[in-house]
């Protein structure tokens, strides 16, 4: 489901992520709505999965809406590595 580079955007409520899968699927941007991994402390259990190829238009999209997310995680291997 997560792939080796893809990005995960944590947010703070189920609200919240709703709310932004909804914004991005309607700008046409290729994400989809996730379990959150279980290594992520995400309060509301779903998380927005992107390639990283996609990131900039993602993040700035959700900026620009003032829905940024709470974390970005960039998966690396097996690992979850925090995104700046």
């Amino acid at each position: 489901m997560i792939r080796d580079g893809d990005c995960v955007a944590i947010f703070h409520s189920i609200h919240r992520v709703m709310k932004a899968e909804k914004f991005l699927k309607q700008r046409g941007l290729s994400i989809l709505l996730i379990p959150a991994p279980r290594a992520l402390n995400a309060d509301c259990g779903l998380a927005i999965r992107y390639a990283a190829a996609d990131r900039e238009a993602v993040e700035g999209a959700l900026a620009a809406e003032n829905l940024a997310p709470e974390e970005i995680y960039l998966k690396r291997g097996e690992e979850y590595v925090k995104a700046f």
